[in-house]
Order: structure tokens, then C-alpha cells, then sequence
């Protein structure tokens, strides 16, 4: 049996502040160029998504539930990203959050990655971690 192939890793730069615009940016392209909603994972390391944020509103069962039918981009905080399942693109938004916390949510990502990880954030603060 041949190993999976690991997804490739594509560095958008970005500040924390403008992570969030970024990956927001970036799920739009990827839908432009033909991805379904429901292959793309928007994971943050700093302050949650607004749309999960908003769908948090609803409960949590409402919003887990949403992410378990895969209809749709999905946002999640990293320190849930454990709960999600993989899908073909991540985009992780390094919008903040502690060195530790970054370090844990870019193997997190990559795992959860089919095909593709693409990662929102300052190059130089993420060189520094891997």
C-alpha cells in the first residue's frame, strides 16, 4: 500500500489582524476557481471566525452539526480542531493566539488537509516555528 501523498503548503502572507480578510479572500478564490463549499476547513489560531462566532450563537449542537453534514466552509477555533474531520483544503488563519498555540494548530491543519494546506499568516513568525 503506498503512503498518502501529504498536501501540499501554500504561505499567504498576512498580519494577525488581517489573517481573518486573508483566508476570507482566499475561500472566495478557492470557490471562484471551482472548489465546493464543502472542502474547505477555515481553521483560527487567535479570536474564532465571525461566522462561528454567529453560528456558536445557535448552540453547539446546531453548529457541530453543520460541520458533520459538510455542505459548507466550515470555520473552527484551532483548539476544537481535534473534533473536525478532514476535508481536501484547509485554510488556517494564524490570526493571533500564543507560539505554542500556532506550533499545535499547523500539524493540526496539515492533517486534516486532503490536498492542501493553505496557511494565512506571517512568514517570518512561522518560519520561526517549523
Amino acid at each position: 500500500m503506498a503512503p498518502a501523498k501529504a498536501a501540499e503548503i501554500e504561505l499567504v502572507a498576512a498580519t494577525p489582524e488581517t489573517a481573518v480578510e486573508t483566508a476570507d479572500e482566499t475561500v472566495d478564490r478557492l470557490l471562484d476557481e471551482g472548489r465546493s463549499p464543502g472542502d474547505v476547513l477555515l481553521i483560527t489560531t487567535g479570536e474564532s471566525h465571525p461566522w462561528a462566532q454567529h453560528e456558536l450563537s445557535f448552540g453547539e449542537d446546531a453548529y457541530w452539526g453543520q460541520q458533520a453534514a459538510g455542505e459548507d466552509v466550515f470555520c473552527v477555533d484551532a483548539a476544537a480542531a481535534a473534533r473536525v474531520t478532514a476535508r481536501p483544503v484547509v485554510v488556517l488563519a494564524v490570526n493571533g493566539g500564543s507560539d505554542a498555540r500556532i506550533a499545535e494548530a499547523l500539524p493540526a491543519a496539515l492533517a486534516r488537509a486532503g490536498a492542501q494546506l493553505i496557511v494565512c499568516g506571517d512568514p517570518d513568525r512561522l518560519r520561526d516555528l517549523l
